[in-house]
């Protein structure tokens, strides 16, 4: 199996999809203003304690104030707050963590009005964003988290990842990251670590204690709460930190910034794989040209098709998310027993991916089609166990119920990713009327003109639908060439499948997008 990822940079967001086989498994989206991410590290105030939950809300500068619940706080919370007061006493000289001493632990069978109070500033770190009415969960266990190892301040040992079966290489790990632990942390050892070299741990070592340096020198300069003073790693670096195999082929950015530090980042975790990153020059937009926006397109919405007439239908609630698997048109010549259990095994395969590509966490309740033969339904549990082996989100799954129902639970950080496939209509504004169709190129040629004549804008990228391209490419006098006499070469036009049939955009040379769209295109 090859994989590769395509990442789409935009003024406004940023976008990473996974291909594996040329198959869309993964797809991220994030605004480029995107805060409140997991991982991130903040100074943040105690808003106000609620004994009844055993719990607190906290203000990180979101608009819903974060949850921390008592036993979140960690077994070293008291280290964590004498060290920060410690820490805010001296502006000038930062008091090292190493000098620190570990208070004793946080009891576990405490309360929260005996451990904090309203106003007392606390090191947090978001662990699930912020999800339709709720905001940020936090946690007071700190951790940075790199490729082969997580580095935990406070931390007093070094687990090795269960993974690693080989007892030898156990020893080994646990060893070697001992000899090069800073006092006063701990370290989990991840499973990619297995047969590393001492000097690439060590590098990476390094790399986590100057995050930490970083962060906690903020806290000591500034006096502004809350306070970010830890971000994760930007989403382009973060997936690959955690998704980065050798099967990787290629590895395409459409962005100098981000090619850079994607480059650079993978020549750290794999220098002989630093070549595989490569900067996208093609005029097609990068998703159309690696097949992504089609994927996408027929991969999201209420309704997904899987072969042979059948389909899912997979709805999102506030508790759960609920998929309907129907055999559609199906008219194999085979028995009723043999035509459910194939449409379901279908419907595992197709399911294991739509978790993975939308992020889909929480309950999930799955109503198969009923099957009568014990052994059928156990094959299909063990199908669907066998292809949610490659998801890193932890899950449980349990076998059919009596009702014929699957029931999963998967890990839930973020928002599940849903994109709105349905394309609204983009000249009518909703009143269900618009010009005639013929009269298309002529409005966008009254744009061309505004844009070069008015504007001053002479180099420019009209993206249309692929249909609407080749109708203005077509013939040796096309209409682009017309208007490339009249209004100078500087005139471009790209075909884009994301946009509906009468639907445009406009982009400057530096690709900023330029709004050009009125209220009376629709009269």
């Amino acid at each position: 199996m090859t994989s590769e990822v395509i990442i789409d940079a935009q003024p406004k967001e940023i976008s990473i999809a996974l291909l594996e086989d040329k198959r869309l498994v993964e797809y991220q989206r994030e605004p480029r203003e995107a805060s409140f991410s997991v991982g991130n590290i903040y100074v943040a105030k105690i808003k106000k304690l609620m004994p009844g939950l055993n719990a607190c809300f906290v203000d990180v500068g979101y608009e819903r104030d974060a949850f921390l619940h008592y036993l979140d706080l960690g077994s070293q919370f008291n280290s964590y707050a004498k060290y920060l007061k410690q820490v805010q006493s001296d502006r000038k000289k930062l008091y090292p963590i190493q000098k620190a001493s570990h208070q004793p632990d946080l009891q576990k069978d405490g309360t929260v009005q005996n451990t904090l109070q309203v106003g007392q500033e606390v090191l947090v770190q978001i662990v699930k964003e912020p999800i339709s009415t709720k905001g940020p969960r936090l946690t007071g266990e700190l951790s940075f988290a790199g490729r082969y190892l997580v580095l935990i301040p406070f931390g007093h040992k070094v687990s090795v990842s269960s993974k690693i079966k080989s007892g030898e290489e156990r020893a080994r790990l646990k060893q070697l990251i001992q000899s090069i632990t800073p006092k006063n942390f701990g370290v989990i050892v991840r499973t990619v670590a297995e047969g590393k070299r001492v000097a690439e741990l060590d590098a990476e070592m390094k790399i986590l204690m100057n995050r930490w340096n970083e962060a906690i020198t903020k806290v000591q300069k500034t006096q502004d709460r809350p306070q970010l003073i830890f971000e994760e790693t930007g989403r382009a670096v973060a997936m690959l930190r955690d998704l980065f195999n050798p099967t990787y082929e290629n590895i395409y950015v459409n962005d100098d910034e981000i090619c850079t530090a994607v480059r650079h980042y993978v020549s750290l975790i794999a220098p002989e794989k630093a070549n595989i990153v490569k900067k996208y020059n093609g005029k097609v937009p990068i998703f159309d040209n690696f097949d992504v926006t089609k994927q996408i397109k027929s991969s999201f919405g209420k309704t997904i098709n899987y072969g042979h007439g059948c389909y899912l239908i997979i709805e999102h609630t506030e508790a759960m998310h609920v998929v309907d698997v129907n055999s559609g048109n199906r008219t194999k010549e085979k028995a009723q027993e043999q035509n459910a259990l194939d449409t379901n095994l279908g419907a595992a395969d197709e399911l294991a991916r739509q978790l993975r590509l939308r992020d889909m966490g929480g309950i999930i309740v799955v109503d198969f089609i009923d099957m009568n033969l014990a052994e059928d339904r156990q094959m299909l549990y063990e199908r669907m166990c066998k292809n949610m082996q490659k998801d890193r989100a932890r899950h449980n799954i349990l076998p059919l119920s009596k009702f014929g129902l699957m029931q999963i639970t998967r890990q839930r950080v973020r928002p599940v990713m849903d994109v709105d496939v349905d394309e609204d209509c983009p000249t009518c504004f909703g009143t269900g009327k618009i010009r005639s169709s013929i009269l298309f190129t002529d409005q966008l040629e009254r744009k061309i003109d505004r844009l070069v004549n008015k504007v001053g804008i002479k180099k420019f990228y009209l993206h249309v639908h692929p249909y609407v391209a080749a109708y203005i490419n077509k013939g040796f006098i096309s209409l682009k060439r017309k208007w490339q006499i009249k209004y100078g070469l500087g005139v471009n036009i790209i075909p884009s499948q994301k946009l509906a049939f009468l639907q445009y955009e406009f982009y400057d040379a530096k690709q900023q997008f330029i709004d050009m769209k009125e209220r009376n295109d629709k009269s």
